[in-house]
C-alpha cells in the first residue's frame, strides 16, 4: 500500500504543529510507524490522501454510532450553519438535546453541556467538591479522564503510550489531592479512604476504554458504591467514550449501579465536539447561576453540536436494540480474530460492551492496567501495521477501544476476521 502523500504530509505538520499532530496518539508512535492522513469519511470508511480506503474501526474514537457522514446528522448540521455558527446565547435546541440525555438516564436530573470530554469531567469535579465541602478524590491508575490538571496522574490512552503517566507541567500542589487506587480492587479504594477523610468523589470509567476495554466487574462497583456510601462521598461515573455506546441507559443500567453524577460526551455529539455532566437536581443546584459553583463556556452548548447530538440520539431512541446488533457483530469480531489468532499459538484476551470492543495479545485475562501493561505492544504493533495494510482501520495504541458503527456490515466483519487471520500467518511466518 501507497502512503507516500501522508508521509510528506507528516513531515510538513511536523514543521508546524508539535509532533505533527493535534493530539498525541494520533502520532501512531506506539505501532512505530507514522499517521495515516484522512481526507474523507463515508458510511464505514475512510479515505486517505494517498487514495487508500479502510474499514473504520476507529469512528473517530467512538462518537460515529451511525458511521461517518450519517445523512439524518449531517442534514440537520447543514441546517443549523444555516442559521449561524454560534451565538453565546440561549438556544432551543439544548433544552430538546436535555430532554432526551435526561430521559435516557436515570442517575441524571438535569444536564450542562461543554465543548469537551476533558471539560465535563473538569467541571463535574469542582461541582463535587463545592457540593461536598472536600478537596480530595480518588481516580483509578489507567482511567483516563481528559487533560486537565488534577486527573492527568497515572492516566490511560495516550499517556500510558508514552509511558509517561503523569506530565511534566502539572505542579505537585494540584496532584496531592488527587489519591489513586486499583481498577477492580476494592481493597485499595479502601485505603484511600483510610488515608484521607475529605474524600468528595471517586470517579471511574465504569467501563474502561483508554487502557484498552477493561469492564469493571459488577461486584466491585456495588462495593464501590457501598464505600461512598459509607463515607459521604460521591460516586462519579465517566462515560464520555461508554455512554450510549455500551448501552442506551448507561452503565448503571448494565451493572445496576447507580452514580451520584455521569459525564457523557461522543455519541451525544454526533460527531462534533461536545461534552456533558449530569446529575441529580439536588447536586446540580450547586451550580452557578443557580449555586456558588463557577463553570462557564462562551461555545457551550453550541447549535450546531447540539442539532448534531439531537438527531444521533433520536435515531438511538428510535431504535434502541441497534446496540444489541451492534454487540453481536462485535462479539463476532473479536471472538473470530481470537479463534484466528489461536491457530498460529497466538494468546489473545477480547471483550465487548454494546459497540465498543477490545483485544489484548495477553495470556491472562485483563483486569486493570497493570494486568493491560504486560500484553504484548510488538504484536500489536506489527498486528496493526498488517490490517492497515489490507484497509482495516483500528486504534493505533493498544491502550485504546475500537468501535462498530452501524455502518459495519456483516461481511465487513467477516472479511475483517480473514485479513486477521492472513496477518497473524504473515507474523508467524516472519518470526
Amino acid at each position: 500500500m501507497n502512503t507516500e502523500a501522508s508521509k510528506k504530509a507528516f513531515q510538513e505538520a511536523q514543521s508546524l504543529i508539535p509532533g505533527g499532530v493535534d493530539s498525541p496518539v494520533r502520532a501512531f508512535k506506539s505501532v512505530g510507524t507514522t499517521p495515516i492522513f484522512i481526507t474523507e469519511g463515508k458510511g464505514a470508511y475512510l479515505k486517505d490522501v494517498d487514495g487508500n480506503e479502510y474499514v473504520d474501526y476507529v469512528q473517530s474514537w467512538g462518537p460515529l454510532l451511525f458511521g461517518h457522514r450519517d445523512e439524518a446528522i449531517e442534514a440537520a448540521v447543514i441546517d443549523a450553519v444555516k442559521h449561524g455558527l454560534s451565538f453565546g446565547a440561549p438556544t432551543l435546541s439544548e433544552t430538546e438535546l436535555a430532554k432526551l440525555v435526561v430521559a435516557f438516564f436515570d442517575s441524571i436530573d438535569k444536564v450542562r453541556f461543554v465543548s469537551s470530554g476533558t471539560e465535563a469531567v473538569m467541571s463535574a469535579i469542582r461541582l463535587a467538591r463545592g457540593f461536598t465541602g472536600r478537596d480530595d478524590i480518588v481516580k483509578f491508575t489507567g482511567c483516563y479522564h481528559g487533560h486537565s490538571d488534577a486527573l492527568l496522574v497515572e492516566a490511560g490512552s495516550g499517556a500510558a503510550t508514552f509511558g509517561n503517566p503523569s506530565s511534566p507541567g502539572v505542579p505537585a500542589d494540584f496532584t496531592k489531592h488527587t489519591l489513586l487506587a486499583e481498577y477492580n480492587n476494592i481493597e485499595s479504594v479502601k485505603k484511600c479512604f483510610a488515608d484521607s477523610d475529605n474524600i468528595a468523589c471517586v470517579i471511574i470509567e465504569p467501563i474502561a476504554g483508554n487502557m484498552g476495554l477493561v469492564p469493571a466487574d459488577k461486584e466491585f462497583l456495588h462495593e464501590l458504591r457501598k464505600v461512598c456510601d459509607e463515607h459521604g462521598a460521591l460516586l462519579l461515573f465517566d462515560e464520555v467514550m461508554s455512554g450510549f455506546r455500551a448501552s442506551v441507559n448507561g452503565a448503571e443500567s448494565i451493572t445496576g449501579v447507580k452514580p451520584d453524577m455521569v459525564t457523557l460526551g461522543k455519541v451525544i455529539g454526533g460527531g462534533m465536539p461536545v461534552g456533558a455532566f449530569g446529575a441529580r437536581a439536588e447536586i446540580m443546584a450547586m451550580l452557578s447561576p443557580e449555586g456558588p459553583v463557577y463553570q462557564a463556556g462562551t461555545l457551550s452548548g453550541n447549535p450546531v453540536a447540539m442539532a448534531a447530538g439531537y438527531t444521533a440520539l433520536t435515531k438511538l431512541k428510535k431504535n434502541a436494540r441497534v446496540i444489541a446488533v451492534l454487540n453481536e457483530r462485535a462479539k463476532r469480531l473479536v471472538e473470530g480474530m481470537q479463534n484466528a489468532a489461536a491457530k498460529y499459538n497466538i494468546p489473545m484476551q477480547v471483550d465487548t460492551r454494546g459497540s465498543m470492543f477490545g483485544f489484548f495479545f495477553n495470556d491472562k485475562p485483563v483486569k486493570n492496567f497493570n494486568d493491560a501493561t504486560k500484553s504484548d505492544a510488538d504484536l500489536f504493533a506489527k498486528f496493526h501495521a498488517g490490517m492497515l495494510d489490507k484497509g482495516y482501520y483500528f486504534a493505533c495504541s493498544l491502550y485504546e477501544t475500537g468501535f462498530i458503527s452501524t455502518a459495519i456490515t456483516d461481511e465487513m466483519i467477516e472479511n475483517t476476521i480473514q485479513a486477521s487471520d492472513e496477518v497473524f500467518k504473515e507474523i508467524t511466518n516472519a518470526g
